[in-house]
């Protein structure tokens, strides 16, 4: 490495909610691990693959559903912080973590170090809601959006809307409390629409989104950190090639592929809005008008990151430790064509994929490399963590998947 990380900081994985099977999390502790960095993480329990990690030094056991109180959970965070005994870089894995890191920066700036940045700004950026408005406030290209109010809304948007559409949870907390769908859901006709829109309340928290047709469309990817003027410190831009549920949730297979146009829009928008820290992009290219449309704004490090990493061997959350402990970040070139997989997801996204007959064209014919989620050979035991951990809930989210799909949609829990 051409760099050296500050190995008095260490880093504190922070995430919320039962989701043990988090490969970004252990993305993470690898990545600071193997510079020596003394890594801890807060997990579900004492068996889930981020603690199994040779370079985890501690793994904080505690529960939670990500809709607690905030107070509590800022206690919980200070309590932490005291058991570690000096400032500690904070790494938050999902929008909980990070809109509670924001919007309690006074109360954790004594035991953490995190990327300042105005308190409101991460709630809104994870609000599908707030991301819209300000796509149309700085003329970022994005899905046609509705969000109904009322179930007499969803029946006049079904009355004029082309189908299939797609449905999301239109607050990132309402997930954990009231989902109204299990994360992004396409739904295939009228009759569906109205059907799910019956158990939604009086106040559906959804939003309603024209759906870009696959055949017509390439989803690409933007991982970056930005310093506190909002300036890139690194940024990386790549093609997904296939996602677990299909073309709707987790990132299952991708590859780095240069893209100066989709960097360029990217960084014009951070500087925009002010962000600094780390951020993971979700967008779809529409062909049939040319666009990046932004469909997701993830305000933390995203679960793929370790596809991306510079030549001097810096990725976002590497360009985060630096800068947050005062060191200069070393800058580089991408490394093109390499590859990532999520091996748990992946076979399923692959036969489901060459069912459907869909392409990636920007995708290099040969990797130049693999990057793996969960292998690893100096750090075996969270891939075999994994294993056994995935077997009974991999078969029931196979069940389910497959009962959802007979009746016409497409569910993924991302």
């Amino acid at each position: 490495m051409p760099f050296e990380a500050d190995r008095d900081v260490p880093g504190l994985i922070v995430k919320f909610g039962d989701y043990p099977l988090h490969h970004g999390g252990v993305g993470a502790i690898r990545s600071l691990g193997r510079l020596g960095v003394p890594m801890y993480a807060i997990t579900e329990d004492a068996y889930t693959p981020a603690a199994s990690s040779r370079y985890l030094k501690k793994a904080f056991v505690w529960p939670t559903t990500g809709a607690e109180d905030p107070g509590r959970l800022v206690e919980g965070l200070l309590r932490i912080g005291r058991r570690i005994g000096r400032p500690t870089v904070l790494v938050p894995t999902d929008e909980e973590a990070a809109v509670l890191i924001a919007e309690h920066q006074d109360e954790l700036a004594g035991s953490f170090l995190f990327s300042r940045v105005d308190s409101a700004l991460p709630r809104r950026l994870a609000s599908k809601q707030g991301l819209h408005e300000l796509c149309v406030e700085h003329g970022i290209a994005s899905p046609a959006s509705a969000f109904p109010e009322s179930y007499e809304d969803v029946v006049a948007f079904a009355d004029t809307a082309r189908f299939p559409v797609v449905a999301k949870n239109r607050e990132a907390f309402v997930r954990r409390t009231r989902p109204a769908v299990n994360g992004t859901t396409r739904i295939a006709t009228r009759e569906g629409l109205l059907a799910l829109a019956r158990d939604w309340g009086t106040r559906p928290g959804v939003i309603l989104q024209e759906y870009l047709p696959r055949e017509e469309a390439e989803d690409w990817i933007v991982h970056a950190c930005f310093d506190q003027d909002s300036s890139p410190l690194a940024l990386f831009t790549g093609v997904k090639v296939r996602s677990w549920p299909p073309h709707a949730g987790m990132t299952a297979n991708a590859y780095v592929v240069d893209n100066p146009e989709l960097a360029d829009l990217a960084a014009r928008f951070i500087k925009q809005i002010g962000f600094s820290g780390i951020i993971d992009l979700d967008l779809r290219f529409d062909r049939r008008d040319g666009q990046y449309k932004l469909l997701d704004f993830n305000p933390r490090m995203g679960a793929q990151f370790r596809l991306f990493e510079n030549e001097s061997g810096v990725d976002v959350v590497r360009a985060m430790h630096l800068n947050l402990t005062g060191r200069p970040v070393p800058e580089g070139e991408q490394r093109a064509g390499h590859r990532y997989i999520v091996e748990n997801i992946d076979l399923p996204a692959l036969l489901a994929y060459r069912r459907s007959g869909y392409t990636t064209p920007h995708a290099p014919a040969r990797a130049s490399g693999t990057e793996l989620a969960w292998l690893a050979g100096d750090d075996p035991l969270p891939f075999l963590t994994m294993l056994a951990r995935f077997v009974r809930p991999g078969a029931k989210h196979l069940y389910q998947l497959w009962r959802t799909n007979r009746r016409g949609s497409s569910t993924t829990t991302k």
